[in-house]
């Protein structure tokens, strides 16, 4: 498996392009962007996992965490927690 540290960037469908805003400054050059909240959240996610990628370790870590089938449940874990305290 092989996976690109690379910024992917969510596609934008025409009514998210229509939602974009430009700011341009007095030369009427583009000099900042006003993204829907939910982009922005992809964008942002889609950077944390390409920062994470970015180590070798992380992406070793993070596959193997992907293909791994045991373990505890969010339930059990959370017992454990409350109980082990």
């Amino acid at each position: 498996m092989s996976i690109s540290p690379t910024l992917i960037l969510p596609k934008l469908n025409m009514q998210t392009m229509k939602e974009v805003q430009y700011i341009l400054d007095a030369d009427g050059q583009k000099i900042g962007v006003i993204v829907p909240i939910a982009l922005w959240h992809e964008i942002a996610s889609e950077r944390e996992t390409a920062y994470l990628l970015s180590s070798e370790t992380m992406k070793q870590r993070l596959i193997a965490a992907k293909q791994r089938t045991t373990g505890l449940s969010l339930e059990d874990t959370c017992e454990k927690l409350l109980y082990t305290s």
